[in-house]
């Protein structure tokens, strides 16, 4: 007899206090953009942190030398399913969502969004594959109800 596929696995780390975050929302927002790009078997981290901790990982593993809004990590291999990290700026959330008018979670969530994107093997190095990223992240929050503040103005480096 055949195992069956786990699903999808969503651990949940918060230890900021920027933005209030139901870890429910967040479960439900992975695995709809997981299911959204095909996949059923996954296991993600995700990591809710301030700009000190987010500027730190970034230091640490990208040699980038400041903070920024999401971070992502494959942890799988090629033929097994995806396992990967993210790690979030809330913090970052929410000062942009102020500037732009948004609402925080919002903010949060388009994120959470492109950082599952990229582990998912999309990325934005360029105008068309940021525009086609812009348009994957349209599709994956309005699949979770939510819209996408990037429309309402001045953006962080997501």
């Amino acid at each position: 007899m055949e195992t069956p596929p786990p699903g999808i696995v969503v651990e949940l780390s918060d230890t900021q206090n920027h933005v209030r975050v139901e870890p429910d929302a967040v479960r439900a927002l992975v695995e709809s953009v997981l299911k959204g790009e095909g996949l059923d078997s996954a296991t993600i981290s995700v990591a809710l942190v301030d700009d000190a901790a987010i500027h730190q990982v970034n230091r640490d593993f990208l040699d980038h030398d400041r903070p920024t809004d999401v971070v992502s990590f494959v942890l799988s291999g090629a033929d097994e399913p995806l396992a990967g990290e993210l790690v979030v700026s809330a913090e970052t959330a929410a000062r942009i969502a102020r500037e732009i008018g948004a609402p925080p979670w919002n903010e949060l969530a388009l994120y959470l969004v492109h950082g599952l994107l990229h582990l998912c093997g999309c990325d934005d190095l360029d105008d068309d594959s940021a525009a086609t990223m812009r348009a994957r992240e349209e599709i994956a929050l309005a699949r979770g109800g939510l819209t996408n503040p990037f429309h309402l103005g001045r953006r962080s480096s997501v």
